[in-house]
Parts: structure tokens; C-alpha cells; sequence
């Protein structure tokens, strides 16, 4: 039996990262829209043969927790070869909600026959058709959200599949902008797979995959033994999301957390059936939300790799707003909902662990999309960022002003980039002060941010904690954050 040598497992966990990390920068220089090159709504990974992470960057963690189920259905359902690329979006198929397209692509050595590993990256892009611009609009189907893309080869042998782009860019409001991101995704891993490759040439193939277990199962141990430090039990969460846009309102998220010496349950049952409106999170989502949880309370920083997922159990109640079914809408699941879930597992946890845990950030992703004609080309144009917020208190200080926190971690889009590529200008941004409550420590302020249009344009916003802001967990008003038991 070969040992680890902790000095090259040390190594290689700098390594694989560093090839992450360089994907994502090829993918943000290379980007055409601003949501790639400047707020950088994207993500990369590395993948064992099989599907399992191997290695992230550090990008999103609402895709980085989903992503290994829609390389795992592609691993199922497509037989690739060298210099195919597959990419889906497809919610029910591993994918968090339709403007997140997913490219992967298979690693292949002389060794042996089949992928060794897979690089892949999801990238969120302004529009892919649907009932409204920029497809994250009200709707109660998944098909009026936009185009749905099954587990489909992009690229077959290294040539481009014409025919299957040209069906995707007939779908879309602005074809060039959605092309321009695709071949930057495809750039990325083509950079990935070379890097990949340099170190099987450098250090071997049994090497490489050694360590890339090797480093899924350090962090399994370090996540046991986090959980170790939790006292044995069981401990409950509830939170609500506001509405649904469709006229049900207070829609419940309840959780049971088991706690058994080095493994942890997550239990949703009583969570809200999946409803009208499009709030409903995939199964995907609700992983990704426990992922990061359990990544954020180890104090050490470890590898972020499949190995943090083994001692968590996840049980999903179906056809549930925390594990929808089809045909329900899910747009807003992945970035709103994934926020409540992850503020209902703190909550449930803070109980175990007082004192760890901060009070409730601001619960939402404040998405805005506005799109139109620009009056300057005659162009259809559609712009899609989201604005931060606080985050909250901690036993001993305040929370931070004007960040994006947790399930998201993108930046604003610079002023000065929005205004040279849209019509329209940002006429003030600016911290909302004192905004973020009261209390011995404070929550973190908002953010005032206001647009002047040049010519006629549609505008959505899809948002939360408008009718129950996020409570503290000392003192907890029962209106804004219930089910203290």
C-alpha cells in the first residue's frame, strides 16, 4: 500500500487548484459580456473519472456544490471521446437553472482507454430565450424560462457542432454576446486539459489520480472531525421565503439537523411542496447550500473536493420547493432560494454551536435584469448583475457593508464598463446607512444603486427579505426568523 506523503499532497493540492484557478482567468479575459469579464459569474473545477471534484477555484459556491451531478449525468448518458466537449443546462439533470450552462470535457491518456479525469466550468449568461428578457422573469414552467439543453456534444472530435449551435443562437435575444462566452468557456478548458496533461507528463498518471484521492479523502477526515466537535443531536430550522410571485406568500423551509459522532443529516421534511412561481430549487441547489456550510465551519482551510460531501446525508422530501420536480419554473431556486436553505442550516446549527455562527446575511442575491433595444446599434441587448449587501453580526463585531455573501460570490459590475456597454447610466451608488439593524453588534449596510435609462427598457427584479428581514440569532423577533424550539 502506497503512504501519503504529506509534503506532496501539499503539492498537489496547490497544484490542481492553481489549474482551476487559471481557467478561471482564461474564461474572464477571454468573456465577452460583462457578466464574465467583469462580474465574473462563473466557475471552474477539476473532476476524477469519476465525475467526483477533484479540485475548484475559489468562484461559486452555488455552482461548485451542483456541478459534480451534471458531469456525473453527462459521464451516464454520453459516450465522449478525445476532443468532445458536452455542455446541458438542464436543471433535472444536474444543473442549478437555465442561464448556467455547464461545458465538459474529457481527459484522455495513452494509459488507458477511458477519461482519466474531466475539466469543467459553468458560466451564467444574460439570456437564453424564454418568456422574458434575460429568462429569469415570472413564469410556472421550466420551458417558458428558456432554451433547455440535455447532455448534448458541443464540440465531437475537436470540429464544431453547427448545426446544434446554430439551434442554441436562434433561441437567444443577443447571439454574438452568447457566442463570444461559449468559445470562452471552451477556452478554459482547453487550457485546463493542457495543464492537466503537463503534470501526468511531469509526474505520472498514477501519481496525479493518487493524490487527487488522496486529497478527497484528507478533506473527508477534516470534515469528520469538524463534526465530531459538534455536540451529538438533534437540532431544528425554519425560515420562510417571502412569496413566489404568484400570490403565495410565507412559504416554509424546515430542517432537522442530525448530529452522530462524524456524520451529520440534513432533513427537510415539512419543507414547502414546489409552487407556482419560480423560487423552486433543484436538488442540485439544496447540495450545494449543505456543501458550503460544512466548508465554511472548518476553521482549517482545506481542499474544496467531493471528500467534504461523504459524511453529510441529505434527505429531500420530492416535488418540494428544496428538491423540485418537473415541470416546475427554478430560475429564482438558484438564487434566491439557495440563500434561505443556507440561512436555515446555519440557524439549525448555530444552536450547537454558539457563538461560531454569525447572524443571517442579507438572504439575497437582489438579481436585476434589464434588456431592450439599444437605440445606439438597434440592437436587442440584455444586462443582468447582481447588488450585495450586509452581512451579519458576529458575537464580537458588526457585520461587513456592501458584499456579496454566501451562495454568491461575483462582483458588482464597474460603472464605468456598464455605461460604455449598455445604454443606460448608474447615476448613484452608494451604501444604504444603517440599514442593517440594530443590536449590541450590527448587521452590515446595503446598497443604494440607482439607473438612469437613455430610451425604453424592460426591467425586472427578482429579490427576497422584503416582508421578513434576516434576524439575529440572539433575541430572535419570531416575524422575521420563526421556530426558535
Amino acid at each position: 500500500m502506497v503512504e501519503v506523503d504529506i509534503i506532496k499532497l501539499e503539492i498537489f493540492r496547490n497544484l490542481l487548484s492553481s489549474v482551476a484557478e487559471e481557467m478561471g482567468t482564461v474564461l474572464q479575459r477571454s468573456g465577452y459580456s460583462p457578466n464574465i469579464k467583469e462580474r465574473r459569474d462563473f466557475s471552474c473545477a477539476l473532476f476524477d473519472s469519476k465525475g467526483d471534484i477533484a479540485a475548484q477555484a475559489a468562484h461559486l459556491p452555488v455552482h461548485l456544490g451542483s456541478t459534480p451531478e451534471s458531469v456525473k449525468k453527462i459521464i451516464e448518458t454520453v459516450d465522449m471521446a478525445p476532443g468532445d466537449c458536452v455542455i446541458l443546462n438542464d436543471p433535472y439533470m444536474g444543473g442549478t437553472h437555465l442561464p448556467d450552462i455547464t461545458f465538459v470535457e474529457p481527459i484522455f491518456t495513452h494509459e488507458i482507454p477511458t477519461p482519466a479525469f474531466y475539466v469543467a466550468n459553468r458560466a451564467h449568461h444574460c439570456d437564453v430565450g424564454g418568456k422574458t428578457l434575460g429568462s429569469m422573469g415570472l413564469c410556472t414552467r421550466i420551458e417558458d424560462e428558456g432554451i433547455i439543453i440535455p447532455p448534448t456534444k458541443l464540440l465531437c472530435g475537436g470540429k464544431l457542432n453547427h448545426t446544434f449551435m446554430k439551434k442554441i443562437m436562434s433561441s437567444v435575444r443577443n447571439p454574438d454576446e452568447r457566442k463570444g462566452d461559449f468559445m470562452a468557456q471552451l477556452a478554459a478548458n482547453a487550457v485546463g486539459k493542457k495543464r492537466l496533461l503537463n503534470l501526468v507528463k511531469k509526474y505520472s498518471l498514477d501519481e496525479v489520480l493518487f493524490y487527487m484521492n488522496a486529497l478527497q479523502d484528507h478533506s473527508e477526515r477534516m470534515v469528520r472531525e469538524l463534526i465530531k466537535g459538534i455536540p451529538n443531536g438533534i437540532y431544528f430550522g425554519i425560515d420562510h421565503m417571502d412569496d413566489d410571485g404568484m400570490g403565495k406568500k410565507k412559504i416554509p423551509i424546515v430542517l432537522s439537523v442530525s448530529v452522530d459522532e462524524d456524520e451529520i443529516t440534513m432533513d427537510f421534511t415539512g419543507s414547502s411542496p414546489q409552487v407556482a412561481g419560480n423560487i423552486n430549487a433543484v436538488h442540485a441547489v439544496t447540495r450545494s447550500a449543505a456543501f458550503y456550510v460544512l466548508r465554511c465551519l472548518v476553521k482549517m482551510d482545506i481542499p474544496a473536493n467531493s471528500g467534504i460531501f461523504r459524511p453529510i446525508n441529505l434527505i429531500l422530501p420530492g416535488k418540494s420547493i428544496v428538491n423540485a420536480s418537473y415541470p416546475a419554473a427554478v430560475a429564482g431556486g438558484n438564487v434566491e432560494t439557495s440563500q434561505r436553505i443556507t440561512d436555515v442550516i446555519f440557524w439549525a446549527l448555530s444552536k450547537a454551536l454558539p457563538g461560531r455562527i454569525p447572524s443571517a446575511s442579507q438572504g439575497t442575491m437582489n438579481n436585476v435584469t434589464i434588456g431592450g433595444i439599444d437605440q445606439r446599434t438597434g440592437s436587442e441587448f440584455t444586462y443582468y448583475e447582481t447588488i450585495g449587501g450586509g452581512t451579519g453580526a458576529s458575537v464580537d463585531k458588526n457585520g461587513i457593508n456592501a458584499v456579496h455573501s454566501h451562495m454568491t460570490n461575483t462582483l458588482n459590475t464597474p460603472v464605468e464598463a456598464l455605461e460604455h456597454e449598455y445604454p443606460f447610466r448608474v447615476t448613484s451608488y452608494l451604501i444604504r446607512k444603517d440599514s442593517g439593524g440594530s443590536g449590541v453588534h450590527k448587521g452590515g449596510d446595503g446598497i443604494i444603486r440607482e439607473y438612469e435609462f437613455l430610451g425604453d427598457a424592460e426591467v425586472s427584479i427578482l429579490s427576497e427579505r422584503r416582508m421578513r428581514g434576516p434576524g439575529g440569532w440572539s433575541g430572535v423577533d419570531p416575524e422575521n426568523l420563526a421556530g426558535t424550539s
